[in-house]
């Protein structure tokens, strides 16, 4: 285990005695897990053999800004979608080009690789932007409970406060360019696009599964044209709420899913 920063970005590397797989970056949540080191407690991976690059989320963990949760409070209630989500979500996806590239000047992987992605809810909205960007080249990809795109998230906090987000014109743009469901062609650009598992929780009542299952049934004639059907899937999880790793059921099915998915590939 490494602790390090890959081109300014926090993360911890956790190295296998052998790799012979593409590196898997990791992207946690605004919730349990919040850090980068909290994920890696909860979804350590070691028997995938590829390194695991947890990264930590602009504004989050050791970027955390001064004043911690109370300053995120505040971002949350001022404008949460530029004053938080851009930052920390949206700017996540394009710090990682520099991140791919420092690794390959490290020699943990090779030019042109296909590397796999994690994300948790906003970590798996970061890992969609990524996708719709097309900056990075990318293999496998698995989203737990993920927000896709903006609107989603928003909905969320709008069920959480009870209180209407006033939407601006600059909103309602980065909106539109993080709407994983408008920009799926993008997501599933290529002659093979990535593999993609999509892993709901049946109870998450924080980003319900109807994003996911939108998702999903979006994406599906794209990966059904180019008969890569098999590559794309959907597994809800009964009883599962969006903060797993504190049950004990759901965490294990969620390393059992990310075990199969990364290492089958």
């Amino acid at each position: 285990m490494v602790e390090t920063k890959l081109a300014g970005v926090p993360a911890i590397l956790r190295i296998p005695a052998h790799a012979s797989r593409a590196p898997i970056v990791l992207w946690h949540g605004f919730g349990p897990p919040a850090d980068e080191r909290s994920l890696m407690d909860a979804l350590p991976m070691d028997d995938v053999p590829a390194i695991k690059v947890y990264l930590g989320l602009p504004l989050f963990g050791t970027r955390a800004p001064p004043g911690g949760n109370q300053e995120l409070g505040r971002r949350q209630a001022a404008d949460f979608a530029m004053l938080l989500f851009k930052p920390a979500v949206e700017d996540a996806a394009e710090e990682l080009p520099r991140v791919i590239t420092e690794l390959q000047r490290r020699g943990c992987m090779l030019p042109g690789q296909r590397i796999g992605l994690f994300g948790y809810s906003a970590g798996g909205s970061a890992a969609l932007i990524a996708l719709i960007q097309g900056k990075v080249t990318v293999g496998t990809v698995m989203l737990v409970n993920a927000s896709t795109g903006l609107n989603t998230s928003v909905q969320a906090l709008e069920r959480l406060t009870k209180q209407p987000y006033h939407w601006t014109a600059a909103s309602g743009v980065l909106a539109e360019r993080t709407d994983a469901v408008r920009h799926a062609a993008e997501i599933a650009r290529g002659n093979q696009p990535p593999a993609l598992l999509i892993v709901q929780g049946s109870s998450d009542t924080v980003l319900t599964p109807k994003p996911a299952i939108e998702l999903h049934d979006v994406l599906q004639p794209y990966f059904l044209r180019q008969a890569d059907a098999p590559r794309l899937k959907l597994v809800l999880i009964k009883g599962m709420a969006h903060g797993w790793v504190d049950d004990s059921q759901a965490a294990d099915k969620v390393r059992r899913l990310t075990r199969d998915w990364f290492d089958g590939e």
